[in-house]
């Protein structure tokens, strides 16, 4: 088993290799805006850091957010092109998950991670394994009797004390804790979501509504 995983639904582009048993190799590089420029140059590094080529890798495990349109779709778009090249599968898992197993949490906490327009993605977590709640994208104060008195994980969490002033541990997605909790599920038998983006809302790109269409006559 070899699985390479990858997530760009955060500010983090991050990339891992993992053999079932352990990490082999990581990186993770934080920049908003160079998504598709930092991706692949960094699947290179980490194969060639653990001596290894690509045809070796038996699944493909991205994080299919939430996330904003742009960043996420990168690292989907990289996992399905690698998937289909190399005739293997391509796994998906909601980025928030993968921040609660690096948390290492052992209660009940949050994750948040920043979804700009002064709001947050965010989940409850029974523990570092077990999501309570489906992802949501909502302004902190609507949700601060929700999570109160919960410690939170995240950027997004960092972002708003007033609503999470415990926050701590993990503030990026490390696709090392992606692959290891994959590798956990494929072992456990566990379930995978489809390779598809959890948006949660439109993108902040939009045609204008009195666009006019020009046609040649």
């Amino acid at each position: 088993m070899l699985l390479l995983a990858v997530d760009t639904a955060t500010p983090a582009v991050t990339v891992a290799l993992h053999d079932g048993s352990s990490v082999l190799a990581e990186e993770s590089q934080v920049d908003a805006r160079r998504h598709g420029e930092l991706l692949l140059p960094a699947v290179d590094r980490v194969l060639a850091g653990a001596g290894l080529k690509l045809d070796a890798v038996t699944d493909v495990i991205v994080g299919v957010g939430p996330g904003p349109y742009t960043g996420l779709r990168v690292g989907l778009v990289t996992a399905l092109t690698l998937g289909s090249a190399l005739g293997v599968p391509v796994r998906g898992l909601c980025t928030l998950d993968g921040l609660a197993y690096a948390s290492g949490a052992e209660g009940p906490f949050v994750v948040a991670t920043d979804a700009r327009r002064k709001e947050v993605y965010w989940a409850r977590y029974a523990d570092a394994r077990t999501r309570l709640t489906e992802p949501a994208v909502d302004r902190p104060a609507d949700i601060a009797e929700a999570v109160a008195g919960l410690p939170a994980v995240g950027a997004g969490a960092r972002l708003y004390p007033g609503t999470f002033p415990d926050a701590h541990g993990p503030e990026h997605q490390s696709a090392a804790a992606l692959a290891s909790l994959a590798a956990e599920r494929l072992a456990a038998g566990g379930e995978f979501l489809p390779a598809l983006p959890l948006y949660l809302r439109r993108p902040d790109a939009q045609v204008p509504k009195n666009y006019k269409v020009v046609t040649p006559k």
